[in-house]
């Protein structure tokens, strides 16, 4: 059974009006490809480093579908959307079964 994939995001966002058309925008490839958000812009603590305001952890059900939902043309055309709105940071990492 393929480990999960996962994206981890963190971001701060510019303009919310526009930021919620990304999030329409991205509805169709996350669901094309089973993403289940785990957080999403939640209340958060910085411990330790530097983080942006809102952090989003996406669970896939393989590494592969989290790889290719990034890469899809539907979720480009989202994160056009996004760069236009936000600084952040997004990582695709593989689970970990332990």
């Amino acid at each position: 059974m393929p480990k999960k994939g996962y994206w981890i995001g963190n971001v701060d966002v510019r303009d919310a009006e526009v930021y919620d058309k990304y999030r329409a925008a991205n509805a169709k490839p996350f669901a094309d490809y089973n993403a289940k958000f785990l957080a999403r812009g939640g209340t958060q603590q910085i411990r330790e480093g530097n983080a942006h305001s809102r952090t989003v952890v996406i669970e896939f059900p393989s590494y592969a579908d989290a790889v290719a939902c990034y890469e899809s043309p539907a979720y480009q055309a989202a994160k056009d959307i996004r760069m236009t709105v936000s600084d952040g940071n997004l990582i695709i990492i593989e689970g970990y079964d332990g």
